[in-house]
């Protein structure tokens, strides 16, 4: 398909790559699915791809958007949209709770730069209680990696904080030549939902991120040696963990619980 002039070209510095195959785009809104009374956010909209369907089926329709030069454009394009709201603004850094009215909660959508993807995704967990839920276009590599389970070579920290606080599932892959410019990578659309009860139970997540990125800090070494400072084996034995296992091995359950211990501890230690 060949390049609109309408818009600028993609700028390397926004991690730019715009969604131009209209099935893709397609199957992207039949996944979402947007329902009459549901108030949809699109992270990222570029030159409208995903918007303007979202737009024919949606009664209230938030957009952020970086880029300074789109914006006007997508403003021209869509301006018979009275339901649409384009916010200028960088995704990593907006409130998402500024769109919600009364007891309502925010769909979020969209085709998320590769170089920012963990940071907004944590940034987004943070307002989880705002969010029913979020489908993404991301890097293959990095929906394998959220999805990985234990056991895994891909199962990590992201795997971890995502799946203790959302349900997560890979939906279907997408060719790079639906991009332009193509990029390097294979994508891969995301559909997660925020769980109302974490796995294992609620406990302070900084808290859960401070052991597990002390656990995958030296990954060969076995979780009695890289948490020594933290636990004890007598701790990790029992939650049923072998002193011998290694951090890619323990599951997410067993991760809150080494979190819930060392959490005590520390407490007691302050009284």
């Amino acid at each position: 398909m060949a390049k609109s002039r309408l818009y600028p070209a993609a700028k390397k510095r926004f991690g730019q790559n715009f969604l131009h195959d209209d099935q893709i785009i397609a199957d992207i809104v039949a996944a979402v699915d947007p329902q009459d009374g549901q108030h949809m956010v699109e992270i990222g909209p570029g030159r409208g791809a995903l918007t303007l369907p979202l737009l024919q089926r949606s009664q209230r329709l938030d957009v952020i958007e970086l880029d300074h030069d789109l914006v006007p454009l997508l403003q021209q394009k869509l301006i018979e949209y009275e339901q649409l709201s384009i916010h200028q603004a960088d995704a990593l850094s907006f409130d998402y709770s500024t769109l919600v009215t009364e007891n309502e909660k925010l769909r979020i959508i969209g085709n998320l730069p590769y170089n920012i993807t963990t940071p907004l995704l944590f940034h987004l967990l943070e307002q989880s209680s705002y969010i029913d839920d979020m489908c993404f276009m991301l890097q293959e590599e990095v929906v394998d990696r959220i999805c990985a389970q234990p056991g895994s070579k891909t199962y990590g920290r992201l795997s971890i904080m995502v799946q203790y606080q959302c349900e997560a599932v890979k939906l279907f892959v997408v060719p790079a030549e639906a991009f332009e410019p193509i990029p390097k990578v294979e994508s891969a659309i995301i559909y997660l939902r925020p769980r109302a009860d974490f796995i294992g139970g609620a406990i302070p997540i900084k808290a859960l991120n401070t052991i597990v990125l002390k656990a995958f800090s030296q990954r060969r070494k076995t979780i009695a040696n890289t948490l020594k400072n933290m636990v004890s084996p007598g701790d990790l034995q029992a939650d049923n963990i072998d002193l011998k296992q290694r951090p890619e091995t323990i599951s997410i359950e067993q991760y809150v619980a080494i979190t819930r211990r060392w959490l005590a501890k520390t407490e007691q230690s302050d009284n």
